[in-house]
């Protein structure tokens, strides 16, 4: 099978995360680039031996790319995305899909008539143990799903920020950036179809002016229901939930999110360096090796009517009515492989991803109905939801 020839938008953190598994696995070949910072365009060019442009329309000209991953600040998602469906390249692109649902619904529609796939990830629904729970609620062994805890407490807010992502009007904060993943997990488990969600945020830190918590109540058509908690203000550590294996799949000591406000560079300015030292190009921290253990979102727990499941970094626990069980989930061969099955077997198989740009835009309203919740004190209804 011909790898997938895949250009990259935005040499930033977030292709840092993904750069091990796209160079990891031979299905993908990185053949381009584009970003503004002339250090990123010279590392990616000696690296991956393809060719750095400074803009996007020059990326797009290139008709030796056929698929583009767009990795850059949220609130170009848009703009970018329409702009490689006009140029006839299929779309990978990081949540969050778009900051309002008229932009998503607009992506939807050109990716249709384009005829053109665009998947929206990497978001932690793609990991391996949510997999697994998935699996194991679709086959009906422990019966129907019931309810859904997800809890997760993290350094979200005092990690190295560009002004931008602590704006809310621009994408940034706990909501835009990390609801997606708790809400495209919960979609997964519970089948896709939410039927309402009512929230409540917390902005409690001048200095960060943005959302840095929520707590949520999603209801699906089945009746079952979710509960949503997130902190990012750097106290408790959810990772002691994940027998402290981090985020990333890396094991961590206890209590290093104590550390991270202490680290915080004071000052605009020496925050961005700080920011920009973390991005491709900057040094080992920048360029991640792989992980030897699956990505988690903290504590999720999916209760069924004969059993509880839970979803750790290297398994799937099943609480039972008279047993525990252990089932073992084996290490990823590259970080993200599930990503990457997904781009290559629609853009080469022809098959619909899951994480489709209606599957993006039905997430985001569940996200966007988190900050709307919050403000009127209201439920807000679901009316863009698709099955899984």
């Amino acid at each position: 099978m011909e790898p997938v020839r895949l250009g990259i938008v935005g040499l930033g953190r977030a292709f840092s995360l993904m750069r091990a598994s796209l160079s990891g696995d031979p299905r993908v070949a990185l053949l381009a680039a584009c970003d503004p910072r002339p250090t990123a365009r010279t590392t990616f060019a000696a690296e991956f031996g393809g060719t750095a442009y400074a803009d996007l329309a020059t990326l797009l000209a290139d008709p030796s790319v056929e698929a583009v991953y767009i990795a850059t600040p949220h609130q170009l998602h848009a703009a970018q995305v329409l702009a490689a469906l006009a140029a006839d390249k299929h779309v990978l692109v990081e949540k969050p899909f778009a900051l309002t649902l008229a932009d998503c619904i607009a992506m939807r529609d050109a990716a249709a008539a384009a005829g053109r796939h665009i998947i929206v990830g990497h978001s932690h629904s793609f990991d391996a143990p949510i997999m697994a729970a998935h699996q194991v609620i679709q086959s009906g062994e422990f019966g129907a799903l019931r309810m859904i805890s997800a809890l997760y407490h993290t350094d979200f807010l005092y990690r190295p920020r560009r002004p931008e992502e602590l704006d809310s009007r621009l994408g940034g904060g706990a909501v835009f950036n990390q609801a997606p993943h708790q809400i495209d997990i919960i979609r997964l488990l519970g089948g896709g179809l939410l039927r309402s969600v009512r929230a409540l945020t917390g902005a409690w830190d001048p200095a960060r002016p943005t959302e840095g918590a929520y707590a949520a109540l999603l209801q699906f058509t089945s009746g079952a229901f979710a509960s949503l908690t997130y902190s990012g203000y750097a106290h408790f550590d959810g990772d002691a939930f994940a027998d402290w294996i981090s985020e990333g799949g890396r094991a961590k000591p206890a209590g290093a999110a104590f550390t991270t406000r202490a680290r915080l560079a004071t000052g605009t300015a020496a925050e961005l360096a700080q920011r920009t030292a973390r991005t491709y190009g900057n040094g080992p921290e920048a360029a991640p090796t792989n992980p030897p253990h699956h990505e988690h979102f903290g504590l999720i727990i999916a209760s069924c009517d004969r059993a509880d499941l839970r979803p750790f970094p290297d398994r799937l626990e099943i609480h039972a009515d008279s047993q525990t069980i252990a089932r073992p989930i084996p290490p990823p061969r590259v970080p993200r492989q599930e990503v990457l099955d997904e781009l290559v077997a629609a853009i080469r198989l022809g098959q619909p991803p899951l994480h489709s740009a209606a599957w993006g835009l039905a997430t985001m309203e569940a996200t966007l109905a988190i900050l709307d919740s919050a403000r009127s004190g209201q439920d807000v209804i679901m009316q863009h939801q698709v099955p899984c």
